[in-house]
């Protein structure tokens, strides 16, 4: 049948976690994009909604119980260095209660709050389009 994102396109879903005009931010310790700094998120699976796919991944990833969310964007990754290629419907919440924690070491090896003016590099490609597109929705500019 074949690999998400490896032998076809795969379905992926993120979350911008904002506190404090920050974001939370993971770094991943594997492919695709390793090393780079990332919101949470992950697979879409089979008739799971990606909003809630977004929640669960972010409460797998982070340990923090999610609330409500919104749309924020759509992001399309095209890793041509790890050969993937994933669609992902991010959201954004305000809407949480806990502290970030380190749950998943074999996947994430660090995480931190960052303003988006003040982002660590290298992003992943989807961290990055959720950065820039709440950029837009705080400022309210149409995407």
């Amino acid at each position: 049948m074949g690999q998400p994102g490896i032998d076809f396109p795969g379905f992926g879903c993120g979350l911008v976690i904002v506190r404090d005009g920050k974001i939370l931010l993971y770094r991943r310790v594997n492919a695709p994009e390793a090393r780079h700094w990332n919101i949470v998120g992950g697979k879409v699976d089979h008739m799971e909604r990606s909003q809630a796919a977004a929640c669960r991944e972010a409460e797998e990833e982070s340990g923090l119980k999610i609330g409500s969310t919104e749309f924020l964007c759509l992001s399309e990754q095209v890793i041509d260095a790890d050969r993937q290629h994933w669609i992902s419907m991010i959201y954004v919440t305000r809407d949480f209660s806990g502290e970030p924690q380190l749950t998943e070491p074999d996947k994430l090896s660090e995480f931190g709050w960052f303003s988006l003016d003040a982002l660590p590099q290298p992003l992943s490609r989807f961290t990055a389009d959720a950065a820039e597109a709440l950029r837009r929705h705080e400022q309210g500019v149409a995407a």
